[in-house]
């Protein structure tokens, strides 16, 4: 198991939304692009890019969620009290 991962994260407030994203991804869009588009988070511009982080950083949920992908591979939704993430491991 990995100390540290890198993963890049697109958060919405509605899950309507979240799969709508979900939808577009899975038709081959890009995963930047989506997280530029419609992520509530500060890190959108630069793709949803959370940097490397380890174990205890993230809430449970997206821990859990983020340390389950291998490398390249989307996530489904994944709930937090934040909204609905989609993640993308990317190390």
């Amino acid at each position: 198991m990995a100390d540290k991962i890198r993963c890049a994260h697109i958060l919405v407030e509605k899950m309507s939304t979240a799969q709508e994203v979900l939808d577009k991804l899975n038709r081959g869009e890009s995963f930047a692009k989506l997280a530029a588009e419609y992520s509530l988070d500060g890190n959108r511009k630069q793709g949803g890019d959370l940097g490397f982080f380890g174990h205890g950083v993230m809430v449970r949920e997206f821990e859990q969620a983020t340390f389950a992908l291998q490398v390249g591979q989307v996530s489904g939704l994944v709930r937090t009290q934040f909204g609905y993430h989609i993640i993308k491991r990317l190390a």
